[in-house]
């Protein structure tokens, strides 16, 4: 017997001041005043709140900037083992994705600035990305986008570079909820 699996895939960029997600062609942020486990839980709150609303079933999450030399990596660390924990909790299967493959995924080159992934996805996709949290909002959207053509149902045509991008991350754990028609 046939049948028709909905998926639904969430762009997650993880980020202690502004955290963007994407999730069936909506984008926002999360920024919350709170400070230290407090904060960690207000995100963590309404990650799960933007889960549940959406029916989530799985997620694409940027992954940790191990070259970041700043004195928010350890806290940063902190927010996404919460988020992670969270999603295992949830049943909900996830994939890391190295920030340097979704700027290549965007533009063609690993170390491409903000401005510029920012630019190209706006000339490849006609959408305008503006205003206070806009980045990580964009970072999301390409992490959902990711997801999708990983599994050979994105919406837009990327060239090879973009598609390369894509071999450098492990999609299995995403690949079954992915699986548009199954057997029973």
């Amino acid at each position: 017997m046939h049948y028709a699996l909905t998926v639904s895939i969430l762009g997650l960029d993880l980020s202690l001041t502004s955290t963007g997600w994407a999730i069936n062609n909506k984008t926002g942020s999360i920024a919350v005043k709170t400070k230290e486990s407090q904060r960690l839980y207000d995100i963590r709150k309404e990650v799960n709140r933007v889960i549940v609303e959406n029916q989530a079933t799985s997620v694409v999450v940027e992954g940790y900037a191990f070259a970041a030399r700043n004195s928010q990596s350890h806290k940063i660390g902190e927010l996404g083992g919460v988020v992670r924990l969270m999603l295992f909790e949830l049943g909900i299967p996830h994939v890391d994705v190295p920030p340097t493959c979704r700027a290549k995924f965007a533009t063609g080159r690993g170390n491409a600035a903000k401005t510029e992934v920012i630019s190209a996805v706006s000339a490849r996709t006609g959408i305008v990305w503006s205003g206070k949290g806009a980045d990580d909002e964009v970072d999301a959207w390409l992490l959902e986008e990711m997801g999708w053509t990983a599994l050979g149902m994105g919406h837009y045509d990327w060239p090879k570079a973009s598609l390369d991008a894509l071999k450098n991350v492990d999609w299995s754990p995403i690949m079954e909820t992915g699986t548009p028609h199954g057997n029973t």
